[in-house]
């Protein structure tokens, strides 16, 4: 015996308002409330920080409570926050912008940055929504609502640090407080809320060697050289310095770094050189140098094709330097290269002008900070 037996499916379209549900309850917290937030990104591909998620419900129950009017102003540090510090009574004109200061770690450098705030208010029940939410914006430090028949039962907040305002910081890592007062209408002081930020930003693809003297990676040095006709034989030698500020793209914040030194010129040689402009490959139209690198109280030697490691960089000196296409400057770590001709006898070289090509050469740690 066979049977076939059939099921009837029902789909029943619910209504956006039937699906809609009232926020949790929630009590507006008291005291000291600590938020710690981390954040990191590179300046090529800055991301946003929410410190409240949109709609982060800061008080709601019924009515009476009064919680419809909650609003947040800034304390009376600016160091942690600027904004209004007393209720503005601003109605429904949208997210507003207040200020607050970030501290690097290494430099001590100090930048404002703002962040985008706003409140909304929501209803206990759908009176003018379809799911409990007010569709009118208002900024944080309002107690101002919109009375549709009942006054509003809580509020929530969102604040949010944007890609086009974090991206201020440059590289370093950043340390920054922000307090907010969250108060009754009337401005009785319900709690306080602190954020704790810490913010680590890399710039990996302006890592440069800086020449602060040409304000750019390149530059044209003279090198002058003295004659000399005593003593016998008559002899040519000097040397010049040249100012070096290494940019890591982290804020001096990498502990080593490989430098090399390469000398590009006509003839591939152990030693670095200037030829003449005449041309040729002989010693009599070629003039040899040395280079010399200053840095932690030592002075090092830089051979042709060679590299010397670098150490304690996040513990050296800074120097402010300014980049192209940044809004603030950066810190680098300086040092003082010199080039040094030896004296040699002016006989065994030709009269007249030399030039050559130095290439520097900074190589950062595949795991940087």
């Amino acid at each position: 015996m066979s049977g076939r037996a059939g099921v009837l499916l029902l789909m029943l379209l619910l209504p956006a308002w039937a699906l809609a549900q009232r926020p949790p309850v929630t009590v507006p917290p008291g005291g000291i409330t600590t938020v710690s937030l981390q954040h990191g990104f590179d300046r090529s591909a800055p991301e946003p920080l929410q410190l409240w998620a949109p709609r982060t419900v800061l008080g709601y129950d019924e009515v009476a409570r009064g919680y419809g009017r909650l609003h947040v102003t800034c304390s009376e540090d600016p160091a942690h926050g600027r904004c209004p510090q007393a209720d503005t009574g601003q109605g429904p004109v949208g997210p507003a912008t207040l200020r607050m200061d970030f501290l690097e770690q290494r430099s001590g450098q100090r930048i404002t940055v703002g962040l985008i705030g706003a409140l909304e208010r929501i209803e206990w029940e759908r009176t003018c929504s379809d799911d409990y939410w007010d569709k009118a914006v208002f900024p944080l430090w309002t107690s101002a609502n919109r009375d549709c028949h009942i006054a509003p039962a809580g509020t929530a907040a969102t604040l949010r640090l944007d890609s086009a305002d974090i991206v201020q910081l440059v590289a370093g890592r950043w340390h920054g407080e922000l307090h907010l007062d969250l108060r009754h209408a009337g401005g009785a002081l319900i709690g306080r809320v602190v954020f704790v930020l810490a913010i680590t930003v890399t710039d990996h693809a302006r890592a440069t060697l800086h020449l602060p003297a040409f304000g750019a990676s390149n530059g044209r040095v003279q090198l002058p050289l003295d004659y000399r006709p005593h003593p016998l034989p008559g002899s040519i030698g000097g040397s010049a310095t040249l100012d070096l500020c290494l940019y890591d793209g982290t804020g001096a914040h990498s502990p080593r770094l490989l430098l090399g030194a390469y000398d590009s010129g006509p003839v591939q040689s152990e030693h670095f050189s200037i030829w003449h402009d005449s041309g040729g490959s002989t010693e009599l139209g070629r003039i040899d140098y040395q280079l010399r690198l200053r840095h932690g109280g030592r002075e090092l030697a830089l051979g042709n094709r060679a590299e010397v490691a670098l150490d304690g960089l996040d513990s050296a000196p800074l120097r402010a330097v300014t980049l192209p296409g940044l809004p603030y400057p950066v810190y680098c770590v300086p040092m003082v290269m010199t080039l040094h001709v030896p004296r040699v006898p002016a006989a065994s070289k030709r009269h007249g002008h030399y030039q050559g090509a130095l290439v520097l050469r900074m190589r950062l740690p595949t795991r940087r900070p």
